[in-house]
């Protein structure tokens, strides 16, 4: 299916989704939520590469504009950020950014290009906060009031060591874990307990 048949497509079933869901007796703010679900679900949809059937290298439009490409090996795309720099987000790191809601969702467009972590990790920078990825790890993100206090113990390179989970709700806060520990925020105050 062509970019644009592939576009059309997914944005006229994003409509009908949402126009269901608006017309399903939803309150209007679980029907804004519902609605910003769907554009989400469309821009995760136009974002992911098409491969070919040979599953060769192919590129294609994105809806921001950017182009996107697949490999056999890795997925990744090419984002102008708003200072005009084409940024390529890639592997695990690209599959985490795309589940995060990607350029539209709380991460926001990349800063800059992938760069290596210590211990053979790596990470990306995003205008909401960062992706990293231990070595031998899954990709988590890192931001906010968590992040700070990570990089203030050092960051991956600090006995804390790469985050081994996501942000996570706690009453009255959040937490994350890290190889050497864990931090949490709780009612504005932030705590890093190490193993």
């Amino acid at each position: 299916m062509t970019h644009f048949a592939r576009r059309t497509a997914t944005f006229t079933a994003a409509l009908g989704v949402a126009a269901l869901l608006l017309s399903a007796g939803c309150s209007e703010d679980e029907a804004k939520e519902n609605v910003d679900k769907a554009k989400g679900a469309v821009t995760s949809v136009l974002a992911t590469p098409s491969p070919t059937a040979s599953g060769s290298a192919t590129g294609s439009e994105t809806a921001g504009g950017s182009a996107t490409s697949t490999t056999e090996a890795a997925e990744e795309t090419k984002i102008a950020t708003q200072g005009g720099q084409e940024v390529t987000i890639s592997g695990d790191i690209y599959e985490k950014y795309l589940a995060a809601g990607g350029a539209t969702g709380a991460l926001g467009l990349p800063l800059e290009a992938q760069e290596n972590g210590p211990a053979g990790g790596k990470y990306q920078d995003f205008a909401g906060g960062t992706i990293y990825e231990a070595e031998d790890g899954d990709p988590h993100i890192v931001w906010g009031e968590i992040r700070k206090a990570w990089e203030a113990n050092g960051g991956a390179n600090g006995k804390l060591g790469y985050p081994t989970s996501d942000e996570k709700d706690i009453t009255g806060g959040k937490e994350s874990t890290f190889t050497g520990g864990t931090i949490t925020w709780k009612d504005g105050q932030t705590t890093v307990t190490p193993k």
